[in-house]
């Protein structure tokens, strides 16, 4: 049988510049945009800051994937369009989100699987959903000069068609909220 990848044909040129196809690129991924998603990720430190709001109860001698690395996986999936977490599965080898990831593309382990990426998923406590909440809210403030007056947070997980408005500290008995309102303040010169 012979390799698809010796094939290769001659294409239209295009602008007096010779175009050719062939199938030898090796590892290639059509996710390009991850690296600047992962570089905007890296310099607002938002995977590393987030893990380190969620407790880690694993045994350390059998952990392969730290927590922020698990979270930068899923943020930057999610960022490149890929909502389901059994996206990872695929992603896992993907050269471009390796790379994404701080991991080399051929001799870099894999990313988080998806059984991975969904236990942590449903492992935050209802304290550190809310912690996080609050850290996301702070990376979005902080990305002003000033601190805006008031921030709305539009939060549904099903959808309805009534709203409901929900103190700022959410209980179990009014949590999953739809809409959480927060005011955030800032020292008053004098």
């Amino acid at each position: 049988m012979a390799d698809d990848r010796e094939l290769s044909f001659d294409l239209p040129s295009v602008g007096r510049k010779k175009m050719s196809a062939s199938f030898d690129g090796g590892r290639i991924s059509s996710d390009g945009r991850v690296m600047v998603l992962a570089q905007a990720e890296r310099r607002l430190g938002l995977a590393d800051r987030l893990a380190a709001l969620i407790a880690d109860r694993r045994d350390d001698a059998r952990v392969m994937h730290p927590v922020a690395s698990i979270l930068r996986a899923r943020i930057l999936a999610i960022a490149c369009g890929y909502e389901d977490a059994n996206d990872l599965d695929s992603l896992r080898r993907d050269p471009a989100f390796k790379l994404a990831c701080g991991r080399l593309p051929d001799t870099g382990a894999d990313l988080c699987s998806q059984p991975t990426m969904s236990r942590w998923e449903n492992a935050p406590t209802l304290r550190e959903i809310i912690r996080l909440t609050g850290a996301m809210v702070d990376v979005y403030c902080a990305s002003y000069a000033a601190p805006p007056a008031a921030v709305t947070l539009d939060i549904s997980w099903a959808l309805t068609s009534v709203v409901q408005s929900v103190p700022i500290e959410p209980t179990t008995e009014n949590f999953p909220f739809s809409e959480w309102r927060m005011t955030t303040s800032s020292p008053e010169a004098g």
